[in-house]
């Protein structure tokens, strides 16, 4: 690891918790059947796409559990704040503190999710708040239709943290 990446990821794991994916699809090269025996669930994304599901089984909430052995697409990606801070462009302290601000949002959002009886903590954050805004909203019920609202606004200040630090 170079010295940006063991700075800034060991305190982020956005990229592995399904904060900021879904899923990771195979590329080329990369071994499913390898990659499911070091503990990834690899399913049918399309009929020619494989893919695993996030949050990653092989994440433990700091380092990669498979991290020499890990898929191409983990391999490559690289998120703004690494690459704004590699290209000298921005302090590390600095990109730690964008990343505190997003984890800390990303875990509002989970909390609201969890206050609207969505726990499946091993869902993708995308599909679980896409599970708690399809269940119908009891209006009656203040508290809960105040919750969604919070909701929506926790999810919408996390996206744009996302775009603006780590989608770019």
């Amino acid at each position: 690891m170079n010295e940006s990446v063991d700075q800034l990821c060991p305190n982020c794991g956005l990229c592995c918790d399904s904060t900021l994916f879904a899923d990771v699809e195979l590329r080329a090269g990369d071994d499913a059947k390898r990659l499911r025996k070091l503990g990834l669930t690899i399913e049918k994304k399309t009929p020619t796409k494989l893919a695993f599901a996030q949050p990653c089984a092989c994440f433990d909430g700091k380092l990669c559990g498979i991290y020499s052995d890990r898929p191409k697409r983990c391999r490559t990606f690289e998120c703004g704040l690494l690459k704004k801070v590699e290209a000298g462009e921005m302090a590390a302290d600095t990109a730690l503190k964008k990343i505190s601000e997003a984890k800390q949002q990303a875990e509002k959002v989970r909390e609201l999710l969890r206050s609207l009886g969505q726990r499946e903590e091993q869902m993708a954050l995308t599909h679980r708040y896409a599970g708690a805004m399809s269940a119908p909203v009891d209006l009656a019920d203040e508290m809960n239709a105040e919750r969604h609202g919070e909701l929506m606004l926790a999810v919408n200040n996390l996206m744009s943290v996302l775009q603006r630090d780590f989608l770019k």
